[in-house]
């Protein structure tokens, strides 16, 4: 929790639960990266939190964009953001969507089979196309489906295809995993791409783009490493499988920028054991997996806890195993139970708890009012 975070709350006392961002953490992440990675163009990923006033400091640091829906590109243009500082990443799209895009000047699009690329080449006549392969998401903690992407193989014909249809094939993208924990994984994804951009060379096509993708982690309950570290890594990779001639880097951060920019205020709203002899206590917070917590799933992301009786580790507060669970009246609303947070023995409803690192695919995965609950409210500082 930042100086400005830590004032707000106690200055504001906001009505719990509600995610605080801090604006300058963000620009500090932006320029972190670009200072790392200077050769890649960020295309912030709006989907990890499509808050305007993220996408507005992001706009202004340079950055670019990467958009998933006709609200998103509609939300970007309407700030300012120019289309060429626009590529739309989602590679399931129907063709009036493809369309909408287009037609505000949107000329970038990726894709991953050939329904997608024809509808793209009907919708977009002319437009520049990047395919998406499946590579490995070994590392990651919340590791992608075979649902976007396809092999090698079927890239090659899909570009071939492009060319033949009057797109403009121009590069390859892929993605790690989101919260990649291993600075190598990058490396074999690298060297596929580089493999197609040989192949595709030797029969006329000159691909251009490489796009990295996303999966750069936010500081959750575990280490992660430096982004020196993932930079150096991502361009040894580069240098290994592309020489000296390297293609124009595209990279898509989303957790990393706003993750750690956030925490959510909670309150307590029980706590309780089922049994008399029970060690851990169920601890129940006014938020859960449907109003703002669904990456908790399968306990993928752990977000560090903190309380307002202290539970840092410097602390000498005494402590015991929890059970967290949110408000609604739904069995799987369980957030924490093969993870045993440990948290003050003193807990008691009313109490306050700051989930950190909290930033990305909060707000945005919030429920419209499940069992009456509100979408998680959001203050950006």
């Amino acid at each position: 929790m930042t100086q400005k975070i830590f004032d707000f709350i106690r200055k504001e006392q906001p009505q719990t639960p509600c995610l605080v961002l801090d604006l300058d953490v963000v620009r500090e992440r932006y320029d972190a990266l670009t200072g790392a990675l200077p050769l890649a163009a960020v295309h912030y990923a709006v989907k990890a939190n499509p808050a305007p006033e993220v996408v507005s400091v992001l706009r202004d640091k340079g950055a670019k964009f990467d958009v998933a829906s006709p609200a998103e590109v509609d939300l970007c243009i309407g700030l300012g953001i120019t289309p060429d500082r626009i590529s739309y990443g989602n590679t399931i799209k129907k063709a009036r969507d493809i369309r909408h895009a287009f037609e505000r000047g949107i000329d970038l699009f990726v894709f991953d089979s050939e329904a997608e690329l024809i509808k793209i080449a009907q919708a977009a006549p002319g437009a520049r196309v990047i395919c998406r392969i499946l590579v490995s998401n070994k590392g990651a903690d919340w590791p992608l489906s075979r649902k976007f992407g396809c092999s090698k193989e079927m890239a090659f014909d899909l570009l071939c295809k492009a060319r033949e249809l009057g797109l403009v094939p121009t590069g390859v993208t892929f993605h790690v995993g989101s919260q990649q924990k291993n600075v190598e994984a990058w490396d074999s994804a690298v060297e596929l791409s580089a493999d197609l951009f040989r192949q595709l060379e030797a029969v006329g096509i000159e691909l251009s783009t490489i796009n990295l993708g996303g999966g750069l982690p936010a500081k959750y309950s575990e280490d992660v490493s430096e982004i020196g570290e993932y930079a150096f890594a991502v361009m040894s990779s580069m240098t290994r499988h592309f020489g000296n001639f390297l293609p124009h880097m595209m990279i898509e951060p989303g957790r990393f920028l706003v993750g750690d920019a956030g925490i959510i205020h909670a309150e307590i709203v029980l706590v309780s054991k089922k049994a008399y002899d029970d060690d851990a206590r169920w601890v129940y917070l006014d938020i859960g997996r449907f109003n703002g917590l669904a990456e908790t799933e399968g306990e993928a992301i752990k977000y560090p806890i903190g309380t307002d009786l202290g539970s840092g580790a410097n602390d000498n507060v005494p402590k015991g195993p929890v059970i967290l669970a949110g408000p609604s009246c739904d069995s799987v609303d369980i957030l924490y139970q093969e993870t045993k947070y440990q948290l003050p023995l003193s807990l008691k409803e009313g109490d306050t708890v700051q989930l950190h690192a909290a930033g990305a695919y909060t707000t945005a995965y919030s429920s419209a009012g499940f069992n009456g609950i509100a979408p998680l409210a959001a203050h950006y500082i």
